[in-house]
């Protein structure tokens, strides 16, 4: 009986304040509230901030979530054969050049695949494209080293490390950029939304206690009902009295509770910290595809040369 009887109590106390809350909350939104404690401009202005926090993580990790897929630059009308995603260009140019028959450089083409699909990028795709175009033409080519299909074979060896390096690049953002944005959201600024919502609470159990106290509620001894205006502190109770300084300690406690997690929040460098990251991780994709581009342009400009110098040759000695 007496665990019962405190199990009662219990419910009866944590029930109370949570049917007052809501029904101050009802009244306000019906207009029927007529004083609603007002939160300090500061603090109203710390809330705009944090919205504006919140707002802008959403739409950021709304977009660069997409460094989680592999294969966001893959284009979607593309169909590559099991043969393609087998190995990668680097394995099938070094069979290519074991092969000592168009027969076995069929073979190497078709080589059993290594232990895990091939990464599917717009790179990488660009790459088994290249190379299987150059093994196109060598096996139709009457000399032994056709200039297009030399070309098709370094700028393919070349796009796979751009897509090494993109793959890189992803890693990299997922844990500098990706990690430290999603922990803000979903802890840091979730504090702050527990914390804003006590104090919404301890504003409503405030303003409840008031109005009980204004019309004379069950608990409250006034002289008499009163119908607007501000609270007659003669015509309060102690105990009312008392119920109402309690509910203000606890809203200015929870106000400054509030103001010190969105202060925190938004006074973290760790956001830019992250962001500075991702843009040295982009960097370092672009600077490593230059890099890798600037070292194959002038081979195939030299193969474009020789072929143009070949071509002009012939058309004279004709």
């Amino acid at each position: 009986m007496d665990k019962f009887q405190a199990f009662g109590k219990n419910f009866k106390d944590n029930f109370n304040p949570f049917a007052a809350r809501t029904g101050q909350y009802l009244r306000e939104q019906l207009g029927q509230a007529e004083d609603k404690t007002q939160l300090p401009p500061d603090y109203v202005e710390l809330e705009k901030r944090v919205d504006a926090l919140k707002m802008v993580h959403q739409k950021m990790l709304s977009v660069t979530s997409q460094y989680t897929n592999e294969a966001y630059d893959y284009p979607t009308n593309l169909r590559e054969s099991f043969n393609d995603l087998g190995r990668t260009v680097s394995e099938k140019v070094t069979l290519l050049s074991s092969a000592n028959s168009p027969a076995e450089a069929a073979a190497a083409m078709t080589a059993p695949p290594s232990a895990k699909p091939q990464p599917k990028t717009f790179s990488h795709a660009l790459a088994r494209a290249s190379l299987n175009s150059s093994h196109v033409l060598a096996q139709q080519s009457t000399s032994a080293d056709d200039p297009l299909a030399t070309a098709l074979e370094k700028y393919a060896i070349a796009s796979e490390k751009v897509g090494e390096a993109r793959l890189n690049q992803d890693s990299a953002i997922q844990a500098r950029f990706l990690a430290g944005w999603s922990t803000t959201m979903n802890t840091n600024l979730q504090f702050a939304a527990r914390a804003r919502k006590a104090v919404e609470n301890a504003r409503l159990s405030l303003d409840a206690t008031k109005a009980r106290a204004k019309n004379g509620g069950a608990g409250f001894n006034l002289g008499q009902k009163r119908d607007a205006g501000q609270i007659d502190e003669g015509d309060i109770s102690e105990e009312a009295r008392a119920e109402i300084e309690a509910a203000e300690d606890e809203f200015v406690a929870q106000t400054e509770e509030a103001v010190g997690v969105m202060k925190n929040v938004l006074d973290t460098p760790e956001p830019l910290r992250n962001l500075a990251e991702l843009i040295a991780a982009q960097l370092e994709y672009h600077k490593r595809a230059h890099d890798i581009l600037a070292e194959l342009a002038p081979m195939v400009d030299q193969l474009q040369s020789e072929q143009e110098a070949s071509y002009r040759k012939g058309r004279e000695g004709a």
